[in-house]
This record gives structure tokens, sequence and C-alpha cells, in this order.
């Protein structure tokens, strides 16, 4: 979607969350935060708070069941450092709405249903246009 001081953020393959992102390292070699120099590690982290608020508030304006976005660094299974970010809805299942995402079921990772499409251009675009509008 857009290059941050940090890093790319791009708009996530899967969206059973609408308008699910992740900030990918532009750091070739760097598997986890504390691999990157202090200043390019708060250069990271303030390129994750913009792609938080500008999923925040372009999920808000496309869905009024939005509630907030989860931000997680995970890195155990893929070795660079990224960062999800997922944003969470009332409409989901009350069981799974206030628990991590990676209790949803594995199969949203590979279901075509769950899949990026056409369909999450609005929020492709929502997110993009509000990272450019953010004060860096």
């Amino acid at each position: 979607m857009a290059p941050l001081n940090g890093g790319f953020a791009v708009i996530g393959d899967v969206q059973w969350l609408p308008g699910y992102s992740v900030l990918i390292t532009d750091k070739p070699g760097v598997d986890r935060l504390t691999d990157l120099p202090r200043a390019e590690r708060a250069a990271y982290l303030s390129s994750v708070d913009i792609l938080a608020e500008a999923v925040e508030i372009a999920c808000a304006e496309l869905d009024p069941a939005f509630l907030r976005v989860n931000i997680e660094i995970l890195g155990n299974k893929d070795a660079f450092l990224h960062t999800h970010i997922w944003p969470r809805y009332q409409w989901e299942e009350p069981e799974l709405r206030t628990k991590p995402v990676w209790l949803y079921p594995g199969t949203n990772w590979s279901d075509p249903a769950t899949a990026l499409s056409p369909a999450h251009d609005p929020y492709r675009s929502a997110i993009t246009a509000q990272i450019k509008n953010l004060p860096v």
C-alpha cells in the first residue's frame, strides 16, 4: 500500500477481518525487532503506529461495527520482522471477538472465501489514503 520510514505497509493476503494489514521491515536479514539498532527500531515502531492508526480510521469509516485494532509482532513462522494489524469488529462471534485472531480456524488462511480479493479494494484504498494523510 505504501512505504513508511520503517518498512512497507501491505494489505494482508487473507481478509476474514477486513482491513487486516502487515508492516514488513525493509531491512534484509532482520528477523526480530531487537536485530535493529535502537534508532531504526524506533522508526519501525513509529511506522507500526501509523499503519495501525490508518487501519483504525479506515475500518471505522467503512464498517460501523469496527471496535479496535490488535497489534502483534510474533515472528513464529516467517523469519523476518513483520507486524500484524488486525481490525476487530462487533459482528465477530462473541467467543472469538475478545480472543487472539489465531484462535480462528486455521482454514481461514487458505479458504478462497477469506482470501484478499477485489471486494477488499475499498479497504486497501482507504488505508492507503489514511497513511498518506497521517503525519509521519
